[in-house]
């Protein structure tokens, strides 16, 4: 019995031996009731589909975070106690944190369900020696399949008969171009890509016809391959995740030693075991950063708008802090990196060598040569060539949503712009040499040729491969627009030369005729003909990603290119784009995938580590590449657009997927979409990144001390057998207020130096040393403060419980306010980033003093909250411990960093969040 898939071997196999072991005759194909037969056997041709995580437990996985298991033991415990006040507010935080997080994530991975669905077409096949249309699903290996232009190729094939057929393979093996296809057998090792008579299932026919025998269905097929390499690479957590687990790890063990200390002190001192009990309750509330969780969510929510505005949608939410901790991007290279248009930039006619300017489609450019623009019409060799390009030409240039877009070959688009950069457009060059016939471009002749009616005659035009049309050449067009000697030499070294710049070269040629013909006859193109010249041209580099490779680059991230085009052009790309990694000779670090299949998995890190540029791989290796940065401690974004892509988008620490070009797949396994398929709007994903870190970071760094210095009041109140400074209800009108005031740092602007700084280490922790001591000067200032105001109050100034408690709760909540503006930056100055460029602190402050204002002096509040009215003087001392604490940050940030400019940029400093990218 016949297999699903005859193997991997099938394109080293000759057509024979294929038909013989899926036992079919190509003139009459299956029979029907074979054909049922198998597919009883084999099933239907469709990707098995992947069960997908169910929407309930899409939910519950946003409360498996260390702080959230915090909060709802404090729940639980306030909910035992009859605490229903605590109890509530806590749940709701720990609710409200749970639903944004999954309405942000709400849309599941969709790669497999995407792959399914772009196999489901129609096919033509021949059953009992008729033609018939079928639904792909009911296709069997050994149908035989017929494929004409705009066809997406059904199943796995084997091609048998080939005419003329043309391929776009780009969203499987990432190459620019469509493909030519034959029947001609290969070597086994021929790479995915170079394998010319197979098509791939999903791929789609741009020119041609074929006959092919099906020799792989559903999951056997290079898609189904594909698909179970997305299924089976694992999500990694990302590094704020990571980091978040570990601090919270750190702050249940802080909470629960200072709360069972507060207990065994207080029983130890012979206080009531079940007062005690509730002090250690009311310890653990006031240290616990209930507003964490909903701060991380809100910056993270914040980043995503901001993203949103620069091109990049974020389907993730914790994938905008991942951008920031990128510390190499693996970019796909077509209409990333670059236009996604083909564009002539060199052309050798006469034995110079001409520069032009512009690019993409748009005709907008100058021709010159040495360095100056010239006119085109004072060059009639250019002009001829220019023309040649126009005539032998089938493509056209169609304006639609503001943009022109190609409809036939990219390369003869490229012709048509030259030659309307020279001033010959392409209908007044066919209204005046009328065509007579055409031999339109195959792999077999590597030319096209047009027939065309002049004022004297017919005239022959071919455009094609050198190496083919150069032996048909007896002359070649001098500058001059006359016949000149034929330098074979020359002509060779400019294509060589304008080669190994990474540009595709095609020759023009040119034979008038003294007949009348109307057809061309193969014999007409042997000989005979005058060399016009050669046009170069490439996908050229976008402007914008040139700059932010460079900005990526000085901001300490790697960028390597990883395509499926030739090496050739892919070096060549990276030099005009600017990656680093260059051999002592100066070149850059390139590998092909048949160079990567030799390296070992335990020498592939490090070798991937130090090359730039990888052409021609495969999805397997693409995945490999991204396993082995990522073993060698990278935080990797990989950005990617085709099916190939998919599975290494998805086993990246963040994967980009293209809006314009991008598959469904590719879109369904990504964490990051851009919707201009732009480098530059990573760059600025990136920063905002970066933006979100140090936002989250100066949240942390503000909650943590504030937190702390209250519970550290009451656990020295205790340990000195004093009453309690703060009673549970106002430690929890302190955590609502100071959570609100926090807030106002998600939103504060970049640091001027936030692109200027290299990667965070993987393994940095969210807390620095240097901040730790600085959380730990804050909070004894807080603790010293507080607890002295408390003592004065009672018993300097006899003021009484209820006005003591009054004084420590206001001297907490001001050291907080203040502290704010401290965070702000965590290195430089306030007076450096401005008192006012950040609005919403300015507001959070002045309604934290309403409030404070109200809670003291107002008297439901007061009977609420066990307050007193306090006198002015004591105003003086709170602004007094606040001022200390103020003073004290900014003597410590000076002594460790200096005078730095690390605010906000002043106006014109460049491109802010939000500001648009530039074309």
């Amino acid at each position: 019995m016949i297999s699903s898939g005859i193997g991997n071997g099938c394109h080293q196999l000759p057509v024979n031996e294929i038909l013989l072991s899926l036992d079919v005759h190509p003139s009459s194909g299956l029979s029907t009731e074979n054909a049922l037969t198998r597919q009883s056997h084999f099933g239907p041709n469709r990707v098995t589909p992947q069960r997908g995580t169910p929407t309930w437990a899409r939910f519950l996985k946003q409360f498996n975070q260390p702080l959230v298991y915090i909060l709802l033991v404090a729940v639980g415990v306030t909910a035992f106690l009859r605490e229903w006040v605590d109890s509530s507010v806590i749940s709701g935080v720990v609710l409200i944190n749970a639903i944004v997080g999954f309405l942000q994530e709400a849309k599941a991975e969709k790669a497999i369900e995407a792959l399914a669905r772009m196999v489901i077409t129609e096919a033509t096949v021949r059953r009992n020696g008729h033609k018939l249309r079928i639904p792909s699903d009911q296709l069997v290996p050994g149908d035989v399949v017929l494929l004409s232009a705009g066809d997406r190729v059904p199943a796995d094939l084997r091609l048998l008969d080939v005419r003329n057929l043309h391929a776009d393979e780009s969203a499987l093996t990432g190459e620019s171009l469509p493909v030519a296809k034959d029947a001609a057998i290969l070597a086994l090792d021929t790479i995915l890509a170079e394998r010319r008579n197979l098509a791939y299932t999903g791929t789609l026919i741009t020119a041609g016809q074929a006959e092919g025998v099906v020799w792989a269905i559903g999951d056997q097929t290079e898609i189904g391959r594909i698909s179970h390499l997305i299924s089976s690479t694992v999500e990694l957590s990302t590094p704020l995740a990571k980091k978040i687990a570990q601090f919270s790890r750190l702050v249940l063990w802080i909470i629960v030693g200072l709360a069972a200390a507060t207990f065994g002190l207080g029983v130890a001192r012979g206080e009531k075991p079940v007062e005690m009990f509730m002090a250690a309750v009311a310890l653990a509330v006031g240290a616990i950063p209930e507003g964490l969780p909903a701060a991380v969510t809100i910056v993270l929510a914040i980043g995503v708008s901001r993203m949103a505005k620069r091109q990049a949608i974020v389907r993730k939410l914790p994938a905008v802090e991942t951008l920031g901790s990128t510390t190499v991007i693996c970019s796909d290279k077509t209409g990333t990196l670059t236009e996604n248009q083909m564009t002539v930039q060199e052309i050798f006619v006469g034995g110079r060598l001409y520069q032009v300017t512009g690019g993409g489609y748009e005709p907008k450019g100058d021709l010159c040569l040495d360095g100056g623009v010239i006119q085109v019409p004072e060059h009639p060799a250019l002009a001829e060539c220019l023309l040649a390009g126009a005539l032998c030409n089938e493509a056209q240039l169609v304006r639609a949503d503001g943009r022109l877009k190609v409809q036939g070959d990219p390369t003869e688009a490229a012709l048509l712009v030259s030659a309307e950069k020279g001033g010959i457009t392409r209908n007044e060059a066919h209204h005046r040499m009328p065509v007579l016939d055409t031999i339109p471009f195959e792999s077999e002749h590597m030319f096209r040729a047009t027939l065309r009616e002049i004022k004297n005659g017919h005239v022959i035009y071919q455009v094609g491969a050198l190496e083919r049309l150069l032996d048909q050449c007896t002359e070649a067009l001098g500058e001059a627009n006359t016949p000149v000697a034929l330098d074979r030499d020359a002509i060779l070294h400019a294509a060589e030369t304008m080669a190994t710049r990474g540009l595709r070269v095609l020759a023009l040629v040119r034979r008038h005729l003294d007949t009348h013909e109307t057809k061309l006859d193969p014999t007409q193109l042997a000989t005979g003909f005058t060399f016009l010249g050669l046009q170069g041209m490439m996908d050229p580099p976008r402007p914008a990603a040139i700059a932010s490779v460079s900005q990526c680059q000085r901001a300490g991230i790697a960028v390597k290119m990883i395509t499926g085009d030739y090496l050739v052009t892919a070096r060549a790309i990276a030099g005009q784009i600017g990656l680093k990694g260059r051999e002592a000779n100066g070149e850059l670090v390139a590998l092909s995938g048949r160079e990567l299949e030799a390296i070992s998995d335990k020498d592939l890190p490090e070798v991937a580590d130090r090359t730039a540029v990888f052409a021609r791989v495969s999805p397997e290796q693409k995945l490999r590449l991204v396993k082995a940065l990522q073993a060698h401690g990278h935080i990797v974004a990989m950005t990617g657009d085709g099916v190939n892509d998919a599975p290494a988008l998805k086993q990246a620490d963040i994967g980009v997927s293209m809006g314009i070009s991008g598959t469904d797949v590719a879109r369904g396994a990504a964490a990051m979409i851009l919707t201009d398929d732009n480098f530059a709007s990573i760059e600025a994903a990136v920063e905002e990144g970066r933006v979100v870190f140090d936002n989250i970071t100066k949240f942390i760094v503000w909650i943590i001390p504030t937190n702390l210095g209250e519970a550290l009041t009451l656990l020295s109140a205790i340990l000195l057998g004093l009453p309690l400074p703060l009673l549970p209800l106002q430690l929890l009108w302190i955590n609502l207020t100071d959570t609100l005031l926090g807030l106002s740092l998600a939103f504060e602007p970049r640091e001027r130096d936030v692109m200027s700084r290299p990667p965070r280490a993987p393994e940095q922790p969210l807390l620095t040393m240097p901040l730790i001591r600085r959380t730990g000067l804050v909070s004894f200032i807080m603790l010293v403060g507080a607890l002295g105001l408390f003592l004065w109050e009672l018993h300097v100034e006899k003021a009484g419980l209820l006005v003591a408690r009054t004084v420590t709760v206001n001297a907490i909540v001001l050291v907080q306010m203040i502290y704010l503006f401290n965070c702000r930056s965590l290195r430089s100055s306030i007076f450096t980033i401005g008192w006012f460029t950040n609005r919403w602190a300015i507001a959070g402050a002045l309604a934290m003093l309403g409030a404070q204002l109200l809670f003291t002096y107002l008297p439901v509040m007061n009977t609420l909250f066990h307050t007193a009215p306090i006198d002015f003087v004591s105003w003086l001392r709170i602004v007094g411990v606040a001022g200390v604490a103020f003073v004290a940050v900014e003597i410590e940030k000076w002594l460790r960093f200096g005078r730095q400019p690390t605010g906000p940029p002043f106006p014109n400093a460049g491109p802010q969040p939000g500001d648009p990218l530039p074309e």
